[in-house]
């Protein structure tokens, strides 16, 4: 019997020293786990914020920049504009149009007028790298405010006079809104052509741009979604490999029609594709996507018409298989603001300008609208 109890005892004791061991060896392991966390923490963070941050843009004729090769004005913040220039010699033209490129283009890739057309009807093309593509220097205060003027600085410094037509391709039609709001008593008329629209635009019934959203790929969802609710994300997204980032950007095939791949060819292989991005993708890809789906200082939909007279027209072209940019979003504007001069095309895609003859119908319409 004593010798059991002193068994019970032993045994109770070392369950104790058990516990009070566990006991003062958990009180510090506790401490150092918060501190391990919040090192950890710190760290990812630290790591989280690096990886988040865009590179500093290569600018062009810098010490770390590759050399200019274009021909280039300055802009009164001290930035340069790239240019270049077709048709009939300014000084001989009848009409003097402003080419407005796409999502991840340049100057190289203004629309095909026939130079048939533009001796007929004199027309002298100019097209211009916008800011931070192949080399124009980056804007980080791109807006569309920002751009419109810059084409208006860039049409004065090269004496273009008090009037001048512009068209806008894709992206850069978007941006034709901005001249249409800041510039307009500039212009002899312009043309939107398959325009990308931000979703986000107040004027835009909330059933309309849903349903307009829903149609994109879902990485493209995501991609406009994280340029518009969170900028400051979108050179990780697009750069990261754990989800499908834009498919523009990943060059996937499914964002083209039948009727696009038609005429693809004609953008395969294009020597100047180096060119374009030559001073970093933020700058180009990135800060585009943000500047377009961001929140705009204007709203399109309340444009008055900036041609209330015979002075000139706006037109706007959109083919009813864009896969890129929902028609929908393109009626309803036609359909608010009825000074627009509207040309749906059955059956073409977004690339419907590349088509043979296509950019020549866009241009004589234009000019010829109000003669």
């Amino acid at each position: 019997m004593a010798a059991s109890s002193k068994k019970v005892s032993a045994a109770s004791a070392r369950a104790h020293t058990r516990k009070q061991k566990q006991g003062s060896s958990s009180i510090l392991p506790s401490g150092m786990l918060k501190k391990i966390s919040l090192v950890v923490l710190v760290g990812l963070t630290a790591w989280f914020y690096k990886v988040i941050q865009p590179p500093a843009p290569t600018i062009c004729g810098t010490h770390n920049g590759t050399p200019v090769t274009s021909s280039r004005i300055k802009l009164r913040d001290g930035r340069h504009l790239a240019y270049l220039e077709a048709g009939v010699p300014k000084e001989k033209a009848s009409h003097k149009i402003i080419f407005i490129h796409g999502f991840a283009s340049c100057k190289y890739d203004m629309l095909p007028v026939s130079s048939e057309l533009a001796e007929e009807l004199g027309v002298y093309l100019l097209a211009f790298d916008r800011a931070g593509y192949g080399e124009s220097d980056p804007d980080p205060k791109k807006s569309p405010k920002s751009t419109a003027l810059d084409i208006e600085e860039l049409a004065d410094q090269l004496n273009l006079g008090s009037k001048f037509y512009v068209i806008g391709f894709s992206m850069g039609g978007e941006i034709v809104w901005g001249c249409l709001k800041y510039i307009s008593h500039r212009l002899s008329g312009a043309a939107l052509v398959a325009p990308v629209a931000n979703y986000w635009w107040p004027g835009f019934p909330a059933n309309v741009s849903k349903e307009a959203y829903s149609q994109q790929l879902m990485q493209d969802r995501w991609a406009v979604g994280v340029a518009h609710y969170t900028p400051w994300l979108t050179y990780w997204w697009n750069t990261q490999k754990w989800f499908p980032s834009s498919s523009v950007i990943a060059g996937l095939m499914d964002i083209f029609s039948a009727s696009d791949k038609e005429v693809l060819p004609k953008l395969m292989g294009r020597a100047h594709m180096p060119y374009i991005t030559k001073q970093g993708i933020f700058e180009t890809l990135h800060r585009d996507m943000i500047v377009g789906f961001g929140s705009w200082e204007f709203d399109p939909l309340d444009l008055d018409n900036p041609f209330p007279g015979i002075e000139g027209s706006v037109h706007l072209w959109h083919g009813t298989e864009d896969l890129l940019v929902p028609i929908i979003l393109t009626r309803y504007i036609t359909q608010k603001l009825p000074w627009i001069v509207y040309h749906e095309l059955p059956g073409a895609g977004h690339l419907f300008p590349l088509a043979d003859g296509m950019t020549d119908a866009i241009v004589r319409a234009l000019l010829q609208e109000k003669n």
